[in-house]
């Protein structure tokens, strides 16, 4: 079997989808002609060094300058009194909700108070970068050191050092009266639950925990400002989204978006981690205040301990069933931390914990919680692995006490059309019992795994995949190409799943689109590239734009031949009338030559539906009971693409996130001294898998079509890492016999893990 296979249900008969052409931007990347923020260079460039904090905790006392000012080359020194007053400033930053603009601000330079170990103080700009830091370092910083937290029960605690006096607890809409380190306490519902549990025959509740791990993005954080005479803002930067960059930095500097313009270089990774602001600004108030434009880019460590992992977090989860394996009841106590500041992603890990079952009865909590480390943000499907991770390992448990094949189990609780989950919606037509099919008959299911101390494990995953607000626009050339402006930035090759969809709508092939990611002036608004949405909502406004395209072709075409539009027929690409036909490019060509009104077409959508895809795993390990080392044997993941639009990028996807997800659970975490530092703050010391920890990632796509997308499109670089860190927990048990329910699974955890337990048998 190749490692690749496809389970194609949905339609099929196209011209460019489910091709694999070159991407449009491949020749630039792997030649290194690509523009990454860190080679954009202009003339009288400074260099801008962020002054961190060393304690997680610390008031800080005074900020003296002075010595640094006075060395011959340094330009500027910018603190948090730079920013505008942003107290009980809220900004509404599109589909990514309310703000808090003092958190964000102070998340750039710290306010008051360092609130975790490389939060930002201060920042320097000077004429080279050995300049900058050595000004850095003359910063001289007072603080009065704090008590802090970095767990997140421990953040709960009533004794609990506080990180915001003025926070209290927003339970249900209700504001709680003491200070607390609760930011959110929110609860999703459905049916009796106690009349649930009571129908059960079985009920299984355990408890999770979980560390907070990294995005990993190979580039780092890096932006070039220049605030011109004029007074207009303009940034190079690596970002996301340039649309909601351009938001945060204009209202955190109170300056009207027009005049910030944001243009989005190549970025080397992001998983969500690359969506908050923390340089752009920064070097913005730099160059405002020195007359230069300002580069700043962060070191390794900076990135670990200034920017935002995903959560640690606590989950207790609960499941009741018939002895008939029919899931009856459900019910999930979830604490996610969100780092220095409210707002983090214990949300979407509640509406998630139990999506891939039919629950007729639950209730979930979840609860968002400050401790003193860095700001949480998204990273790939943000808060539910966490939720897989707990449930699939519950949901195992259930089917091995009943003695049901673990497959059969999942297949009959199965989410399917018509489903409500705990949270409200009714899922349309989706693939789950499709990816557990193919999981069931898949080579790797169905083959032998034999040796001592090896297992195999299997669970699966879901995430919501939103809609948002695309753009793009069009022009067609004499040539029969087309040169196509899209808003969302690029990061795992949507130029090429965008592109294809314009191709497809326009009957042409995908060679002949010229893409282009826009900056801020050039395109229309666009929500970031995040949430699996691009290739569904960004495929969706060029699709519509095809149409466009298309009807004012049919219009020149009617010109030409000197009769109504509605008469010209057009199929594949080509146009025809009364024995007339000429092809997409042949038409092209005729407007040209014939000084018709050139075609030029604009497109925008907000879709506001979830595309909902789910994806299931299947890892064999073998575990090394004396070191506790996991080896990964084999690994596959299934998954429902709806249509895979370029079937290489999906593979990609689901290889990428299945590989996070490896490292995820096996090896990476923030690990913290006794005083609340990050100890492993390098890729030396933090533990990502490299191409000698995993093997071929093993790839089966389902293509379930998504009723609301004309091509059937899902969005896919989430799920992949959802079910990861379960599957391996399941497989590790499957060799072992000790259930793992904290991660990650380390060689030392594991190895003590399997010490007591053959302590517990002596």
């Amino acid at each position: 079997m190749s490692s690749t296979e496809e389970v194609y249900l949905g339609k099929r008969d196209y011209q460019v989808l489910g091709q694999r052409p070159v991407r449009h931007d491949g020749a630039d990347k792997v030649t290194g002609k690509a523009i990454y923020t860190a080679d954009v260079q202009l003339p009288n460039l400074a260099i801008g060094k962020i002054v961190r904090s060393p304690h997680a905790h610390a008031v800080i006392k005074s900020i003296d300058a002075s010595e640094a000012l006075a060395m011959p080359g340094v330009f500027a020194v910018v603190t948090h009194d730079d920013f505008p007053d942003l107290n009980e400033k809220f900004a509404v930053m599109g589909e990514a909700g309310q703000v808090n603009l003092s958190h964000l601000a102070a998340n750039c330079l710290a306010k008051g108070k360092a609130l975790y170990r490389g939060q930002a103080i201060a920042a320097v700009a000077a004429a080279n970068g050995h300049l900058a830091e050595e000004a850095a370092a003359k910063i001289k910083i007072e603080y009065e050191v704090l008590p802090s937290v970095t767990w997140v029960l421990d953040a709960m605690r009533d004794d609990a050092p506080l990180l915001h006096p003025d926070l209290r607890t927003d339970s249900m809409g209700k504001k709680g009266d003491k200070p607390t380190n609760v930011g959110v306490h929110l609860q999703f519902a459905k049916g009796d639950v106690a009349a649930g549990f009571a129908q059960a025959d079985i009920v299984v509740e355990r408890e999770f925990r979980l560390a907070s791990v990294h995005q990993g993005y190979i580039e780092p954080h890096a932006c070039v400002a220049l605030w011109n005479e004029d007074q207009r803002l303009k940034l190079w930067t690596s970002t996301q989204g340039s649309f909601n960059c351009r938001q945060q930095v204009a209202e955190l500097l109170q300056i009207p978006v027009s005049q910030c313009l944001v243009v989005p270089c190549e970025i080397g990774g992001g998983f969500g981690g690359k969506i908050a602001v923390y340089l752009e600004p920064v070097a913005a108030l730099l160059s405002r205040k020195c007359g230069r434009p300002v580069k700043m880019t962060m070191q390794r460590n900076e990135v670990f301990e200034g920017t935002g992992p995903t959560p640690g977090a606590f989950i207790r989860c609960k499941l009741g069933a018939t002895r008939d394996g029919k899931l009856v009841a459900g019910e999930a106590w979830l604490a996610y931390d969100s780092g220095a500041f409210p707002g983090g992603v214990v949300g979407p890990g509640a509406m998630c914990i139990f999506s891939c079952y039919d629950v007729p009865h639950a209730k979930v909590d979840g609860f968002d919680v400050c401790d003193n480390k860095p700001k949480t943000q998204a990273y790939r499907a943000p808060g539910s692995t966490h939720a897989a991770f707990a449930v699939e390992q519950v949901v195992d448990e259930i089917a091995r006490a009943l003695s049901i094949d673990p497959i059969e189990f999942r297949l009959q609780n199965a989410a399917k059309e018509g489903v409500r989950r705990v949270d409200g919606p009714v899922y349309p037509r989706v693939g789950l019992v499709e990816c557990l099919e193919a999981a069931r008959n898949s080579d790797h299911w169905k083959s032998p795994l034999e040796g001592p101390n090896r297992g195999r494990g299997i669970a699966a995953g879901f995430w919501f995949n939103i809609g948002g607000a695309s753009s793009c626009s069009a022009s067609v050339n004499d040539d029969g190409s087309v040169n196509l402006i899209e808003g969302s930035t690029d990061i795992g090759g949507t130029r090429t799943s965008v592109a294809m969809q314009l191709a497809e709508t326009l009957g042409i092939g995908s060679e002949d689109i010229r893409p282009q990611v826009g900056d801020t002036d050039s395109v229309g608004y666009t929500f970031l590239t995040g949430g699996s949405r691009v290739t569904f909502a960004t495929g969706l406004a060029a699709y519509k734009l095809g149409l466009d395209l298309a009807e004012q072709m049919r219009d020149r075409a009617a010109k030409l031949w000197e009769c109504s539009a509605a008469d010209v027929e057009v199929a594949g690409g080509t146009y025809r009338h009364n024995g007339h036909s000429l092809s997409f490019k042949q038409l092209a060509a005729k407007i040209g030559e014939r000084n018709l009104s050139p075609v030029v077409g604009r497109a925008s959508v907000a879709p506001e539906c979830s595309t909902n895809a789910f994806g299931v795993h299947i890892a064999d390990v073998e575990v090394d009971p004396e070191t506790g080392k996991v080896t990964v044997l084999r690994y596959t993941a299934i998954q429902d693409a709806g249509k895979a639009v370029h079937p290489s990028y999906v593979e990609g996807q689901m290889q990428g996130g299945a590989v996070q997800g490896i490292g995820w659970a096996l090896n990476e975490e923030y690990f913290f001294d006794n005083q609340d530092r990050m100890r492993n703050a390098s890729f030396l010391d933090y533990r990502m898998p490299t191409c000698l920890d995993v093997p071929m990632i093993e790839t089966i796509i389902v293509e379930v079509p998504n009723p609301l997308h004309p091509y059937g499109v899902r969005g896919v670089g989430e799920t992949p890492i959802c079910p990861p860190p379960a599957t391996l927990a399941l497989a590790v048990h499957a060799a072992t016999g000790v259930r793992m329910r904290c991660l990650p699974m380390s060689p030392p955890k594991l190895w003590q893990a399997i010490a007591d337990a053959q302590g517990q048998k002596q």
